[in-house]
């Protein structure tokens, strides 16, 4: 059973040595670009949940992706990276920075879904 505490102390994103690593599922065509928060997966796992309003074709969603990242994080784009899931709803990016700020700042953006 897992309890409310449980659920909020599982973050999507965790410190590295050189910035945040974030896991990510995204919604293309959702009509609008937007970061909807944070949603628990069946394996436990959390995920932020974001929505572009790009199709997924010729990585133009992954692109939107990664510039609503960067502005969510308060960073410049080319400090977010696509590290895995090109191809998967279920994605992991590596954004560039000061943990504490790029944490502080997800997590206001993501009480904002």
């Amino acid at each position: 059973i897992q309890t409310f505490s449980d659920v909020a102390a599982a973050r999507p994103w965790s410190a590295t040595a050189g910035g945040v690593a974030l896991t990510v599922r995204l919604t293309p065509k959702g009509g609008r670009d937007a970061v909807d928060g944070i949603a628990q997966l069946a394996d436990g796992s959390s995920v932020l949940k974001m929505r572009v309003r790009a199709a997924p074709r010729e990585g133009e969603a992954n692109a939107a992706l990664l510039r609503l990242t960067a502005k969510a994080a308060g960073v410049a784009p080319r400090d977010v990276a696509l590290t895995a899931g090109a191809t998967a709803r279920i994605k992991r990016l590596a954004i560039a920075g000061d943990p504490p700020t790029l944490i502080a700042a997800l997590e206001k953006a993501a009480a904002k879904g």
